[in-house]
């Protein structure tokens, strides 16, 4: 009886530790759309990734009154970036003109985009231990 009072103080102990490192949510608007064509992506990255790989989470939905809501959720304390695409196609992927610039709008988190490609330093910003929430331009 001892050894199964015992265990059930662990097993609540262990579901008590994993509630608290449960992480925060990451809201992200995107307000201005042109349309409501196709679907609006987002990914979030951290630095090792940040245009490199594969993201560490992705969300996707179809787009109503010009405007999307993304959400991200169990998200840990640090440094984060996000790439959004309004996929106007469907085809999922970005299109491109043949001069290299891209066909549909994108937008990153952060203090916004400079001339080129995203980069992390645009696009970085920080989750801390409360809940938050992003709008991003395209």
């Amino acid at each position: 009886m001892k050894t199964f009072i015992y265990l059930i103080a662990i097993l609540c102990s262990t579901l008590t530790f994993a509630q608290e490192n449960k992480g925060v949510t990451v809201t992200v608007e995107i307000p201005n759309l042109l349309n409501n064509d196709g679907k609006v992506s987002a990914a979030l990255y951290d630095e090792a990734t940040f245009m490199k790989a594969a993201p560490l989470d992705a969300s996707e939905t179809t787009p109503e009154n010009k405007s999307v809501t993304l959400v991200f959720e169990n998200v840990q304390p640090g440094s984060y970036g996000i790439i959004t695409l309004h996929d106007l196609n469907s085809n999922g992927r970005m299109d491109f003109e043949p001069s290299g610039m891209p066909k549909e709008p994108y937008g990153i988190s952060g203090v916004g985009a400079s001339f080129g490609p995203p980069t992390w330093g645009d696009a970085k910003f920080t989750v801390e231990e409360e809940d938050i929430t992003i709008k991003i331009s395209m």
